[in-house]
């Protein structure tokens, strides 16, 4: 019997498209050039590093280089290459992993310092056949730390004929001083495009039917793994039959990977956006039946709304290849209607509900939940807009002298045309005591007699906006302009003021643009063009100024008080700590008595409180 008539046992697409040269590496250009310029002028370092996720080419990247390194050629007369030839007898034996100077060391099975050892006495001794002894050290993270400290030594001083190649899946367990000793190389997740693309040909030399659709599907699944991806098509050719000429269907993919249906994902979503509760709870319900997990649909749902993000911000993302026909289309619709606030906010309920569905006893109830609380989240106004709802409620005049139809006063300026009111003089009770006075004008317009309601003549319009300093300063204050109020009251000397003109000197630590900007807030609050301007003038104390010397004054009226004074002569130690000014005194409240000291007047200091 012909032995080479005997069928040769089945090899899976990954280690079958196992790539042998530095071209058969896809997505890993910038690591290509560097190492082919390194190795064209002969700048190899001693070291290598290789680092990147699982399956991402590591391990086949380290035999590429233990390859290019020994080539000799078909002629046994060539040097290192980049494009190692693949015919002589050290490329063939580096790929049938039987070379006797390429050692290949697993560091998950093989961490202490005495397999350490072991390496490094072999390490003196030069090679049997080929030009460099290469030692690969898989997962090299995984050795200890002695084992570590014992490679130090000969991985900074190793012999001309020695190279070492580590691949890592975990960088940042590595010793810094090992690093320190490598070249690095990291080795990039492979773009979903090129996944597709490279699935694609790779079904073509199969003699596989393959749906586009079903190549995005895995490409998604392998996150950037070739191998991953490999492994996936692999098993959905098995999966389609293909010795029946079955296809690699997108709806057979998201079987076997025990996805949620794309198309019900999408009107998940869309009754999710509707408000429709009812609908969504049945169409998960649908999806849980048919053997979907809770998690992953909503990790479903996270990966539309991420994909409506993209197409609202980016619109040229549907045109990238991979990408299936219903997320193009059907995405590029609800992109169109869906804002990036509203989206941004559904990711949030998500990403939270999510980790409610994988910690909850019940991941189906906790699931419903989430999506009932993203159904009534739809119908909730964005921030923006409840602050516009409550602006416009604001304006509008009380419910009260609507449902009543009491006159009432007329409506203020603020209320009309959005302007802050006028705030009361310095002093006073600000605000608040305008307003009450005004809720209390109808109840003293009932209790007079009817001669007295007759409106009085309302002589000529006060001008709009503050009528001193003051009240300017104060407005800033209501209008919640804390930066702004903060120089006008520490910052700002008054020089002179009437309505429509302001003029000051700005201290030190104000702002070049500070009249610029306070013009622009009183042409907008108030309606009218005010006129700021900057003067060199001395001008008056700032507000802050003259609020200190007020208090200083009070504290100084306060202490010499003669009751003061008898107060701290009696407990010694004492002091003033703070002096408040009495508002009003209650209409029987008995004068205090003046002392025998003519002096010490009562009436020369402020009353203490």
């Amino acid at each position: 019997m012909n032995d080479s008539a005997q069928p040769q046992p089945y090899r899976v697409l990954a280690r079958k498209y196992r790539p042998t040269t530095f071209a058969g590496l896809i997505g890993q250009e910038a690591m290509v050039r560097t190492l082919t310029n390194a190795i064209a002028a002969d700048r190899l370092p001693h070291a290598f590093v290789l680092t990147g996720v699982r399956g991402i080419g590591k391990t086949s990247t380290a035999r590429i280089i233990a390859r290019a390194l020994n080539c000799v050629g078909p002629d046994g007369a060539g040097g290192p290459t980049a494009a190692p030839c693949g015919q002589c007898e050290h490329c063939v034996s580096i790929a049938e992993d039987r070379h006797v100077d390429v050692l290949e060391m697993d560091a998950a099975s093989r961490t202490g310092v005495n397999d350490i050892r072991e390496l490094i006495d072999g390490v003196r001794y030069r090679p049997t056949s080929a030009r460099y002894k290469i030692y690969i050290i898989d997962e090299v993270h995984m050795l200890s730390t002695a084992a570590f400290n014992a490679l130090l030594k000969t991985l900074e001083e190793p012999p001309e004929h020695v190279k070492f190649v580590f691949a890592t899946t975990e960088i940042r367990k590595v010793p810094v001083t090992v690093l320190s000793r490598c070249q690095r190389f990291d080795l990039r997740r492979v773009d979903a495009g090129v996944l597709v693309r490279h699935f694609a040909s790779i079904a073509e030399q199969e003699g596989a039917k393959v749906a586009e659709g079903a190549l995005g599907l895995i490409a998604r699944a392998a996150d950037g793994s070739v191998r991953d991806g490999l492994s996936l098509m692999d098993q959905a050719i098995a999966h389609a039959g293909m010795e029946d000429g079955g296809e690699v269907t997108e709806t057979l993919v998201r079987d076997m990977l025990g996805l949620a249906d794309g198309e019900r994902i999408y009107d998940l979503y869309d009754a999710l956006m509707r408000g429709a509760v009812s609908e969504a709870l049945d169409i998960f319900g649908g999806l849980y039946s048919a053997g979907a997990d809770p998690a992953i649909v909503l990790q479903d749902l996270l990966d539309v709304t991420h994909w409506l993000t993209r197409l609202r911000l980016a619109p040229e993302a549907a045109a990238v290849p991979g990408i299936a026909e219903m997320d193009r289309i059907r995405g590029g619709k609800m992109a169109e209607t869906l804002s990036v606030p509203v989206l941004s906010r559904v990711w949030q309920v998500l990403l939270k509900g999510l980790g409610e569905v994988r910690n909850a006893p019940s991941a189906t109830q906790a699931a419903e939940m989430v999506l009932i609380r993203l159904a009534y989240l739809a119908d909730l106004p964005s921030p923006a807009e409840l602050a516009e709802s409550l602006r416009g409620n604001a304006a509008a005049p009380p419910a009260s002298s609507r449902d009543n139809g009491a006159a009432g006063p007329p409506s203020a300026p603020v209320a009309a045309s959005g302007a802050a009111p006028a705030p009361s003089a310095p002093g006073g009770s600000g605000g608040g005591g305008a307003r009450a006075s005004a809720l209390r004008q109808p109840q003293a317009e009932f209790a007079a007699p009817p001669e007295a309601l007759a409106p009085p003549d309302p002589g000529p319009p006060a001008p709009t906006g503050p009528q001193n300093f003051a009240e300017l300063v104060a407005l800033f204050a209501e209008r919640r302009e804390a930066l702004l109020h903060a120089h006008l009251v520490a910052d700002t000397h008054p020089v002179r003021f009437q309505p429509g003109h302001v003029e000051f000197r700005p201290g030190p630590n104000a702002p070049s643009d500070l009249a610029t900007r306070v013009a622009a807030r009183l042409r907008d609050w108030t309606g009218a063009q005010w006129l700021v301007s900057v003067s060199s003038d001395e001008g008056d104390p700032t507000l802050q100024e003259q609020r200190d010397a007020a208090a200083a004054a009070r504290h100084g009226a306060a202490v010499n008080h003669p009751l003061v004074r008898a107060a701290l002569e009696t407990f010694p130690g004492a002091r003033v700590e703070a002096v408040y000014e009495r508002e009003a005194e209650p209409p029987d409240a008995a004068p205090l008595p003046a002392p025998d000291d003519d002096e010490d007047d009562p009436e020369d200091g402020d009353p203490v409180s």
